[in-house]
């Protein structure tokens, strides 16, 4: 916020620089005083947060580089004298030049001396205190600015704000110096005057000022001609087109300030070298100005682009680097679970795509960024299907929809070496398949001593599983079993970098509903088919028992319930 305001505090005190207006048609100067107001409060109101920013100066605590070099720790400053005599070094005396209300005091005091006889002498030195007040300002945005990138490293990493900066600068520069040319204008024409009024009889210097303007001052328009220049009379160099153009009289001050800008920015972005100068020494020395200003920031400019090609080639040279080392990374992650050719190359593909997206993923376990939920069931069923044949309680499980909606539901995981899965005394949230890696499982005993010995340690490689109690659970809580009953877990802590599928209680739980439900469904069908069969037997029984069609009819009835017996015997049996 404070290096925002002093830019537009530097862009707010050009504006004085438009306060005198020259009445071509009565020879004489005038001042807007409405700009002048508007100025003055614009310009205080920026004061106002200059002076409120040097307070905090005093007051804000602050980071200790020397500690933060040497030590490697971050020691935050809050004694009140060390944070006074810190500013009082630094900023302060910067900050105080750069309050000071110049603008608002000389260059009225300027105008007055443009109608004075003494202008002349005096006018070379007020102007150079206006033009050096913007050395502490704009240092002050310099200084403001590195503190700026050095407490942000994204916001100097980003190349785009450089540059933005710098077409800021140009457009800043530009406001700058249109205004002092315009300044400058009115000095020069208003000087014209003075000169001419020294060799003409009866002519009064003061009466320059409008409103005072009581002679004939029509010798002026030979003296200092403006629309027919003469050079040989007085030549105003680059100050002539400000006073053909009529601007120097314009009391229009947004027209006003859009040509000064052009005329500053034209001749900034040339290096000056359309300037065609006179020989006044003053008129010179702010071309060359313009010149060698103009070529400082056009030498920004470059270094700023110079920068982004740079970074621009060092970060296309990393993304190659990285591309090529996680799809090396890739192809170790399919060799190790020796997936077939064809799943490889979907997998490979969905990866580049990935890749030329400019998308992160995780090649220790790419499953979950993979786009194709279809190839995604497919690794899975793969790769954990077998581990679930391995399981005790699923080795009686015929269903093979059911063992596939199992390895649909599996979640890949992956773990860094000794890092801690599950603790003792917690909830058994997950059972674990492990596909790379080991882990150890164990309790924990509290010894006579206080000392913890471990018991039970059992080491779980690839291949293996933990959790069993896990589908105990599930089954024995059916139809639908509760989180809040979940059996204790033992300590799981990973040896090696562990890959893994983990088969959640949330999802089990859900498993194990939907099983429920289904069988409870076909149950119901069952024994309606049931009902429905032994009524029509024992119907067909009483109504005929001599009949050929009758008895065949109760022949198939027979053949059905024996059919429903097989798929459902305990629902028919107790029917």
């Amino acid at each position: 916020m404070f290096v925002v305001s002093c830019v537009i505090a530097v862009s707010v005190d050009p504006l004085f620089f438009y306060l005198p207006v020259i009445n071509e048609d009565d020879k004489c100067l005038a001042l807007d005083r409405r700009l002048k107001i508007t100025a003055i409060c614009l310009r205080s109101v920026f004061d106002i947060i200059y002076f409120a920013n040097m307070i905090l100066g005093f007051l804000c605590p602050y980071i200790d580089d020397d500690a933060n070099r040497k030590y490697g720790r971050t020691e935050i400053v809050t004694d009140a004298l060390k944070i006074r005599n810190r500013y009082l070094k630094s900023y302060f005396l910067i900050d105080i030049l750069a309050i000071l209300p110049i603008p608002q005091v000389l260059v009225p005091i300027i105008f007055s001396k443009m109608r004075s006889s003494k202008f002349l002498d005096i006018r070379k030195f007020l102007n150079a205190f206006v033009l050096l007040q913007y050395v502490p300002r704009v240092l002050r945005i310099y200084l403001s600015w590195t503190k700026l990138n050095e407490s942000s490293r994204e916001l100097a990493r980003r190349v785009w704000i450089k540059a933005a900066f710098n077409i800021f600068l140009y457009i800043l520069a530009s406001h700058v110096l249109g205004a002092f040319w315009y300044f400058f204008s009115i000095q020069r024409e208003t000087a014209c005057w003075h000169i001419a009024c020294e060799n003409h009889i009866g002519c009064t210097p003061s009466a320059f000022y409008c409103g005072r303007n009581l002679g004939n001052y029509t010798f002026l328009d030979d003296a200092c001609p403006i629309q027919t220049p003469n050079t040989t009379l007085v030549d105003f160099g680059i100050f002539l087109e400000a006073l053909q153009s009529g601007t120097v009289s314009s009391t229009n001050i947004l027209p006003k300030i859009l040509h000064t800008f052009w005329w500053g920015l034209r001749n900034l972005s040339s290096l000056g070298q359309n300037l065609q100068t006179s020989t006044y020494f003053w008129e010179n020395c702010f071309s060359v100005f313009i010149s060698i200003f103009g070529l400082l920031l056009f030498l920004y400019f470059i270094g700023t682009v110079q920068t982004y090609m740079q970074m621009a080639t060092e970060k296309s040279e990393e993304i190659t680097k990285n591309t090529k080392r996680k799809e090396l990374e890739i192809q170790l992650w399919l060799s190790r679970n020796k997936l077939h050719d064809k799943m490889k190359e979907q997998i490979i593909s969905c990866i580049q795509y990935r890749l030329k997206e400019k998308k992160d993923f995780d090649t220790e376990n790419p499953i979950p960024h993979l786009s194709d939920i279809k190839l995604t069931k497919e690794i899975k069923r793969y790769i954990c299907l077998p581990l679930l044949k391995n399981v005790q309680i699923l080795k009686n499980e015929n269903d093979q929809y059911q063992l596939r909606l199992i390895c649909e539901s599996l979640k890949p995981l992956y773990y860094n070496e000794n890092s801690y899965i599950l603790r003792e005394g917690e909830p058994l949230t997950a059972m674990l398949f492990i596909t790379q890696g080991s882990v150890l499982c164990f309790k924990t005993n509290n010894g006579e001593n206080g000392e913890g010995t471990v018991s039970g340690a059992q080491c779980i490689e690839k291949g293996m599983f933990y959790g069993e109690e896990l589908l105990e659970w599930g089954f024995n809580g059916s139809p639908e079993p509760q989180l809040s009953n979940l059996p204790i877990s033992k300590t799981v802590k990973t040896l090696t970098k562990v890959e893994a599928f983990a088969l959640t209680a949330d999802q089990w739980k859900i498993l194990v509903s939907r099983r429920s439900q289904a069988a409870s469904h076909a149950a119901s069908r069952a024994k309606r088919f049931a009902q429905a069969a032994l009524a029509r037997r024992h119907l067909n029984e009483k109504m005929n028992k001599n009949s050929p069609k009758m008895a065949k009819e109760n022949s198939t009835s027979s053949h059905a319930l024996g059919a429903l017996r097989l798929a459902v015997p305990h629902v028919v049996e107790k029917q």
